[in-house]
């Protein structure tokens, strides 16, 4: 018996991870979209190197390098053409309810942005979802990985405070 519901939860977290391949699938040669891919192996050369010895001065770049190095994949999908059809399409695909919010910021204007986490069964960050969508843009990103979420809230600190 348990070994029918480890099987069953395990092909939904495929079936999901499905979904979002899908999904940027059918988009990815659509002009209408700017389209990021960068696959598992950009992030295994990111990791060498710095294993290797390489030294970086920056504090954002090592925060960079520290979450790149668990990472497994990253896609990004963004559109400025009818950016709230495309949100509320992803969403109809993608099974959110997989995930844990983050943070949900919704404007007065309509926009809404959201970032969501997955665990896999041993409650590690498996995956982080951004969706959003304003009157001007849509965009989804999923970073894929052995992700810690205190090493991908320190590159976001960084971020914010380079661009201070």
């Amino acid at each position: 018996m348990w070994s029918s519901l480890l099987l069953l939860f395990t092909w939904g977290l495929s079936a999901q991870a499905n979904a979002i391949d899908s999904y940027f699938q059918e988009y990815v040669e659509d002009e209408q979209f700017t389209v990021v891919y960068i696959s598992p192996r950009v992030f295994k050369f990111v990791d060498d190197l710095t294993r290797d010895g390489l030294e970086l001065d920056d504090e954002e770049a090592k925060a960079f390098v520290d979450v790149a190095a668990d990472m497994r994949g990253l896609r990004i999908l963004s559109t400025d053409v009818t950016p709230t059809k495309y949100y509320e399409e992803a969403v109809a695909k993608i099974d959110t309810k997989l995930y844990e919010t983050l943070i949900t910021i919704r404007d007065r204007d309509g926009g809404r942005t959201e970032l969501l986490l997955r665990e896999n069964t041993d409650g590690k960050l498996e995956e982080l979802l951004f969706l959003s969508h304003g009157d001007e843009e849509f965009t989804l990103m999923s970073f894929v990985g052995d992700l810690d979420l205190n090493k991908v809230m320190k590159l976001a600190d960084e971020m914010e405070e380079e661009n201070r």
